[in-house]
């Protein structure tokens, strides 16, 4: 998509951290409203059609000065100029155009990331010790969930599916960081609480999957890594460092060690568990 950088994974991580540590946010810092992202939508819309109107007009000024190589040079040499002159002008004008479509798109991507950690910072706020196993997802993803199918049928008449790919793309980037990273400001879960937590990230990505033209893929990959970080809780000591030991790249050492300081009824931690952890990632 022209004018606009997709970039890696690695780039994706450090703009979700940054966005993330602009938590705790609040309603008020969002667009929110469904009509004013509507209408953002519609006026990229518009102003790609005002691009290519105003690109046509300057193929029109471009034609003639082939109709008039058979006539005197002077002649020649004067239309050349007046017709090369507005083609420019008309150029900038539709670059110009293209520019602030291309800026309506990437608004929108980033209000749906701050609205995906405005629903994630929920996470934080409830116990994820359950008593019960639960059959949905948590109230916060439902809502997430239930925006992101509303918006992009919303926006469907007026961005193309490769613009609707960018615009909800960065979700699951920032909702896999945002899930990582509230384990270390949990005091306890347990192992229906990663339950819990496994169901919340299926629904989302089941959410994004049924986007037109999204990578599933990806966002299966960014998805499956929450799961997986996650599920390490419910593995005895020497078998989370026999995971260490094979996979040690997957997880950060903040991440590793946010695992062996959480409270897990009935797990297990050996005094030097941070030491051992922290031997084998420094190999």
């Amino acid at each position: 998509m022209p004018g606009i950088i997709y970039g890696g994974i690695e780039v994706e991580i450090e703009l979700s951290d940054l966005l993330l540590d602009m938590c705790p946010i609040k309603q008020e810092n969002l667009i929110h409203d469904d009509q004013k992202l509507i209408l953002l939508a519609s006026l990229s819309d518009s102003l790609e059609y005002l691009a290519d109107s105003v690109e046509r007009l300057g193929e029109s000024f471009i034609s003639p000065s082939t109709i008039s190589e058979n006539k005197s040079d002077i002649h020649q040499s004067h239309h050349t100029r007046t017709s090369s002159a507005i083609p420019k002008s008309l150029a900038s004008l539709a670059n110009e155009y293209r520019r602030l479509a291309t800026d309506c798109v990437r608004v929108l991507r980033l209000e749906m990331q701050l609205e995906t950690i405005y629903h994630m910072q929920d996470m934080t706020k409830r116990e994820y010790v359950e008593d019960q196993d639960a059959e949905d997802p948590d109230d916060f993803i439902i809502s997430l969930t239930t925006q992101i199918a509303r918006r992009d049928e919303e926006m469907a008449p007026y961005i193309p599916e490769s613009k609707r790919n960018y615009v909800f793309g960065g979700i699951s980037s920032v909702a896999a960081n945002a899930s990582i990273k509230a384990l270390a400001l949990m005091k306890s879960i347990n192992l229906l609480g990663v339950q819990q937590i496994c169901r919340n990230s299926i629904a989302l990505e089941q959410a994004l999957a049924a986007i037109p033209s999204i990578d599933s893929e990806a966002v299966q990959q960014r998805l499956d890594r929450v799961r997986t970080f996650y599920e390490l809780l419910n593995l005895p000591f020497e078998s989370l460092l026999g995971f260490v030991a094979e996979q040690e790249y997957i997880f950060s050492a903040k991440e590793y060690l946010s695992i062996l300081k959480v409270n897990v009824p009935g797990r297990e931690i050996p005094m030097d568990a941070e030491r051992r952890i922290s031997q084998i990632l420094s190999h």
